[in-house]
């Protein structure tokens, strides 16, 4: 499918929504501008401009606010670096500076402890799941009371699926192997590899391809085959490993500065968020569409080595994820919260997804 259909398509779901918003209400309000009212936004990524799949990913979300709101918000995207750095977008939007972000959760651990649960937890939801705890399990409204006292609103906009283990430069054979590995891998899969002996580092995807090629880090995860290809890493690393346990099911966040999203009438709120749902959908149908494609190009063309990463290593970051998890949810009564909401959410879907989709995987092979 073309882009501009793509556009078109997803534009449709978000218009409608709109206009539905704007219809008249039981209570006897209107659309509260009156339709007349132009605003001009902007939105700051931890992305790349345009990078595949993440940075257009936020294109795609502001040029869908800009279309169905017929002009009533006009959103110009910026790339990571272009107006703040990439680790300052939550900020940025925080403050006013922008009004619109779009990054992920788990770079904000230092301002929130929970904010990592909001895109990936080692081990835990995959998309389908997330998607199930956030819009129906109770997951989103956690999500805003935690974002609200930063004066933002987060939305669900995205997710890759689950990702790769990563691109390292050394055999992983044990777990010993990760001791004293300098790895760029964000959020909590970093406290996990710091905890079997491992140095984590935090960069924007703009540098890993230096930082392999220099040697500044050993190892890097970004996000799957589609992405990585782009980023060209099968030219600095060797092996290729695999699961991505770090992250199963990573949300991507749309963020809103509060104040410029109270300012909005009903139904240009609920153009936004129908507008973040249908990127939510429609990156995930890329991943899903590109990532084997891309793989494919990886071992014929470029003859990458794909691993799995041993079971007893698998394990080890299993325990390790578990420790470390129970002790965040110990140390912090809404972490606490949080994790509770999703362990008892992933006890629910488990029992139903053994004797669905996991039956059905089975059945299909």
């Amino acid at each position: 499918m073309k882009r501009r259909e793509l556009l078109q398509g997803a534009s449709v779901a978000a218009l409608a929504a709109g206009i539905a918003a704007c219809a008249p209400r039981s209570n006897g309000e209107d659309c509260a501008d009156g339709g007349g009212a132009r605003r001009e936004w902007k939105m700051v990524t931890t992305w790349p401009a345009n990078f595949p799949g993440l940075g257009t990913g936020a294109a795609l979300f502001g040029e869908l606010i800009t279309k169905a709101s017929g002009g009533r918000i006009t959103v110009k995207v910026f790339g990571g670096g272009e107006l703040v750095p990439p680790f300052e977008v939550f900020d940025a939007v925080s403050r006013g500076t922008a009004e619109l972000g779009h990054g992920a959760a788990y770079y904000w651990k230092g301002k929130a402890a929970a904010a990592p649960f909001f895109c990936a937890v080692p081990f835990g939801l995959n998309a389908q799941e997330m998607n199930g705890w956030l819009y129906h399990g109770g997951g989103l409204e956690l999500w805003r009371e935690l974002y609200a006292k930063f004066n933002l609103v987060p939305f669900p906009c995205g997710n890759t699926g689950v990702q790769m283990a990563g691109w390292f430069n050394r055999e992983i054979n044990t777990v010993a192997d990760l001791r004293g590995l300098k790895m760029r891998i964000p959020g909590l899969g970093g406290e996990v590899i710091a905890r079997l002996g491992g140095t984590p580092v935090n960069l924007p995807g703009a540098e890993l391809f230096t930082a392999m090629q220099s040697g500044a880090i050993d190892a890097t995860e970004w996000v799957s085959p589609y992405n990585d290809l782009a980023f060209g890493l099968h030219r600095v690393a060797k092996y290729y490993y695999y699961p991505g346990w770090q992250e199963p099911g990573p949300t991507l966040e749309a963020i809103v500065n509060k104040a410029a999203y109270d300012s909005l009438p009903a139904d240009l709120q609920d153009i936004v968020s129908a507008c973040a749902m249908a990127v939510n959908t429609v990156m995930l149908a890329e991943y899903t569409a590109r990532n084997q494609t891309a793989l494919e190009q990886l071992v014929d063309e470029h003859g990458t080595e794909i691993r799995p990463l041993p079971v007893p290593v698998l394990a080890a970051l299993k325990r390790a994820s578990e420790e470390l998890l129970s002790e965040m949810a110990a140390a912090d009564p809404f972490v606490d919260r949080v994790y509770t909401s999703m362990r008892e959410f992933a006890a629910r879907s488990k029992a139903w997804q053994t004797i669905s989709e996991e039956a059905y995987l089975d059945a299909r092979r």
